[in-house]
This record gives structure tokens, C-alpha cells and sequence, in this order.
């Protein structure tokens, strides 16, 4: 053993030593490891795919090409020079509606947009023009100067028959991924949720299939590729997917996007009310909206009903509408939902509380620009 005048093991020792084991040790390790005869493993054969991911294969090839992806800027002021600049504000999906370029998207994705670029399943980029928004609805039109070949319009299926259990598959660009398909069921009917206006959005589809950022605004399908709704939200305390989404279902979007492409904007039925939050009421503890303010020549003025009104320091409370073709309502929410259900020049019947007193008035639905 190698030491040092004090007696101590000589660092140098210690060294050689090690050294020693290495050489002695690491060549058989090293024949034990390596093997210079080794080559690929041969390829078992899969055989045939099963039918439901051929199916789902098959869905997506036929889809995707109808499937865009939106992305919006919006000009925000430089805090040092003042100038307007762009700058990048969000992304979301979309997909072709018909054959004259209108692109389907939610109101979300491009609120506020200064400018709105929708890019192809080819990946060529169009500018898009807005052609109107529905707001309460979550839905919005755009317009691309896109050639026809590119424009394939997505299959159109219906809600009013779907099931819970039922499989769906949603499309679209999550976190800006090209063309992403997830698959899913319909978790439930019938959900409610609010919109970017505060105002709810009726009837909702809830589903599994995985729903993330950029998916606003993309397809939901039914297992025959066919559009049952449009991705909107996602339930999930850190913003990512959580297992619960909702689209809004095909049959709002059928009725809106059309009135969207003719008008720019949703033109209801209305009665010619103001209306008071219904907070308002209930501390009055009755059920039913309480009528603020009457229009003019418009329906409810020429069927009677009352507006609240002010004699010197009293307030006299107009009437109470309770229900809509004898439906219940407790809010200004349910009112439109309930006039959603007729066009306009349509004849109903409105329930009334005056003066403690229950009747129903007839009257006829006119044009509520909205």
C-alpha cells in the first residue's frame, strides 16, 4: 500500500487503484452488454383494424377538410409612443358552412378581433370579413375570399334526436395543433351555460370528448361525421380539459346562421316590453317578471298590458307576466326562450298578475331588433 511520510493512504493510491478495478472489472461487463450480432426485431403482423377505428379514420379523412383554423389580432395602443400596434389575441377553430365561403365560429373566438386570418386544411391563410354575430348565442359568421375547391362544407346533422350515451368525436385546433380529433359520448341533454353577454344558453350538449383551448368554435360530430354542434365551453377549474364540454347544439345553429347571413345580426319576436331584473320581484314575493316599460303601438301596448309608473312620490307596479302560452316564467331569460319558439306575427297568449288578480291577454309577436 501506497503511503504518504505521515502514514496516510497516498491520494495517488487511491487512484491507481481504481484504475485497477476498472480494467479488471469492465471488460467483461462490456462483453456482457454489448453484442455485435443484434438486429431488428421482426414485425408481427396486425391484421385487419378494427371496425370502429376504420369508422373513425373514415369520419376524420371525410371531415378535416372542412375544418379551419382562426386566429385574431387587435390593436392595443404602445404606452411610450402611442401608437396602435397589433398584437396577437387569441385562436379557435371553425368550419366551412357552404359553398360561398362563410366560415362558422363562436362569438368568443373573434369578439373584439381587429383582424381575423382563417387558414385551410391545406394550411393556406385567407383574411376573413365578418358577416354578423349572435352574441347571446355564442355564434358568429365569417366570410373568406377562399377558391372553390377549398371550400367543403361540413355535413349537417341533427339535436333533436340525440341520446345520452351516444358517441361523438370533436375536431379542431387545441393549443393551435393542426387538425386534432378526440373522441367522446354525450354525457347529458339539455345543460345550461352562460354566455359571453351573461345571458344563458338553453339546451346545451355536455360531452367527454376532450375539448380544450383553440377547440371553441369547432365541429361536434355524430358517428356519420355529420355536425350535431358547435365546441363553446369547457368546465374545469385550471382551464384545461376536465372532462365535461358543451356545445351548442345543431338545431340553434341551423336557425341562427341563416338569419346571421341575411340580417348580420338575430332578429327575434318580441312583445315591446322593458323588463325588471328579476331580483326585483322576488322580494316582492310573487313569481313572474315584473313589466317596467310598454313600447308604443307595439304588442303589449295594444293588448293592454301595464308598465309600472310614477305619480309624484308613489310608484304604482305595472303588470306581472307569469307565463307564455302557459309556460312558466321567472325571468327576462325565460321569456326569450319561450318567444324563440315562434316567428314573428305569431299569435300567443301572455298570463299577467295585476292588482293580485291572475288573466291571460292575447297578443301578436313583432320584429325585436337585437
Amino acid at each position: 500500500m501506497f503511503k504518504s511520510p505521515t502514514g496516510k493512504v497516498s491520494p495517488l493510491a487511491v487512484i491507481i487503484l481504481l484504475l485497477f478495478a476498472f480494467l479488471l472489472f469492465f471488460k467483461p461487463l462490456k462483453n456482457g452488454l454489448f453484442d455485435s450480432s443484434a438486429v431488428p426485431r421482426a414485425v408481427t403482423a396486425r391484421g385487419d383494424l378494427a371496425q370502429d377505428e376504420q369508422n373513425t379514420i373514415e369520419l376524420f379523412k371525410a371531415v378535416s377538410p372542412s375544418v379551419v383554423y382562426i386566429t385574431t389580432t387587435a390593436l392595443r395602443r404602445n404606452m411610450f409612443s402611442l401608437n396602435a400596434v397589433e398584437i396577437p389575441r387569441g385562436t379557435g377553430s371553425g368550419f366551412i358552412w357552404d359553398k360561398k365561403g362563410r366560415v362558422v365560429t363562436n362569438y368568443h373566438v373573434i369578439s373584439d378581433a381587429n383582424r381575423i386570418e382563417v387558414t385551410m386544411a391545406d394550411h393556406s391563410t385567407w383574411k376573413a370579413v365578418l358577416v354578423g354575430v349572435a352574441p347571446d348565442k355564442d355564434l358568429a359568421v365569417l366570410q373568406i375570399d377562399a377558391p372553390l375547391h377549398l371550400l367543403r362544407p361540413i355535413p349537417v346533422g341533427e339535436s333533436e334526436n340525440l341520446q345520452v350515451g351516444q358517441k361523438v368525436f370533436a375536431v379542431g385546433n387545441p393549443f393551435g395543433l393542426d387538425q386534432t380529433i378526440t373522441a367522446g359520448i354525450i354525457s347529458a341533454l339539455g345543460r345550461e351555460i352562460k354566455a359571453i353577454t351573461g345571458r344563458k344558453i338553453r339546451n346545451m350538449i355536455q360531452t367527454d370528448a376532450a375539448i380544450n383551448p383553440g377547440n371553441s368554435g369547432g365541429p361536434l360530430l355524430d358517428s356519420a361525421g355529420r355536425l350535431i354542434g358547435v365546441n363553446t365551453a369547457i368546465y374545469s377549474p385550471s382551464g384545461t380539459y376536465a372532462g365535461v364540454g358543451f356545445a351548442v347544439p345543431v338545431g340553434e345553429i341551423n336557425r341562427v346562421i341563416p338569419q346571421l347571413i341575411k340580417n348580420g345580426k338575430l332578429i327575434r319576436p318580441g312583445i315591446g316590453v322593458t323588463l325588471a331584473d328579476a331580483r326585483l320581484v322576488k322580494r316582492l314575493g310573487v313569481n313572474g317578471v315584473l313589466v317596467l316599460g310598454v313600447q308604443p303601438g307595439g304588442p303589449a301596448h295594444k293588448a293592454g298590458i301595464r308598465p309600472t309608473q310614477q305619480f309624484a312620490n308613489e310608484i304604482v307596479l305595472g303588470d306581472i307576466i307569469t307565463s307564455i302560452s302557459s309556460r312558466d316564467v321567472q325571468s327576462y331569460d325565460d321569456i326569450r326562450t319561450e318567444l324563440e319558439r315562434y316567428s314573428i306575427g305569431d299569435t300567443i297568449s301572455v298570463g299577467i298578475l295585476r292588482d293580485g288578480e291572475n288573466m291571460d291577454l292575447t297578443l301578436q309577436l313583432s320584429m325585436l331588433d337585437e
